[in-house]
Parts: C-alpha cells; sequence; structure tokens
C-alpha cells in the first residue's frame, strides 16, 4: 500500500490496531506507553514498539508532547499508520522522529501482523492466529 508521508522514515513492528481514535493527552501514559483512556478498545495495550494503526487522533495540543514523552522514554510506537493524521498526531510525530504515514485503509491490517513502513510504503506480512 502507498499512502502520504507525514514523517519520513523506516520502520517496522507488530500492528497494533484500533478502529477509534487514540487521545494522546490523558489516554496513554507516558512513561509506560500503555492506553490508559478508560473504555478504549485498546485500554491496557503497550504501544511501544509497534506500529500503531488508527484513524486519527483526537484530543489535546498536548498529545504531540505526549508523543514526544513517549519517544524519550523509550516507549514510543515505532511507526504509526492513519487514515487522516491530523496536526497533533503530525507535530507529535515529527518532533519525535516518528515515521507516519496517512491515507492509508486501514481494514486491510490487524493487530499483531508484522508492519514495514517505508517512506510513502506499508508493507503488511499477515500473521495468523
Amino acid at each position: 500500500m502507498r499512502g502520504r508521508i507525514v514523517y519520513d522514515g523506516v520502520a517496522e513492528g507488530p500492528a497494533l490496531v484500533s478502529t477509534e481514535a487514540i487521545g494522546f493527552y490523558g489516554g496513554v501514559d507516558p512513561d509506560t506507553g500503555r492506553i490508559v483512556e478508560a473504555g478504549h478498545p485498546l485500554e491496557g495495550s503497550s504501544v511501544a514498539g509497534k506500529v500503531l494503526v488508527f484513524p486519527q487522533g483526537k484530543g489535546s495540543t498536548v498529545g504531540s508532547y505526549t508523543l514526544y514523552r513517549l519517544r524519550k522514554n523509550g516507549v514510543a510506537p515505532s511507526a504509526m499508520i492513519n487514515e487522516e493524521c491530523e496536526t497533533v498526531v503530525a507535530v507529535g510525530a515529527i518532533i519525535s522522529e516518528i515515521p507516519c504515514v496517512d491515507q492509508i485503509s486501514l481494514e486491510r491490517i490487524r493487530s499483531g501482523d508484522l508492519v514495514r513502513v517505508r517512506g510513502s510504503e506499508v508493507m503488511v506480512e499477515r500473521r495468523e492466529g
């Protein structure tokens, strides 16, 4: 698949897929990388080292800084893939140097799949189980 580069880079990891938007400020613990938003489908999951796949971000602009803190604490996603990357996630990806691509159809990626991001290209290796 090909998308639009938000922040260029090369990364890979297991996919962590959400069908709902993610709010980083207050929704993801910047010290542990765990999603803490009550009721979120990924509540309790760690974003650390994962290719985080979600429709878009939501919430406060402090979410950009939360992504930066995740990176500084060594618990950031290895890459992010969005349907439509909005400003909070874009700024967070850029200041944190996390490869980020949008305009990707998320239905083709499942949690646990091995995902490689190289610039605008997204490659998915299906993991059964």
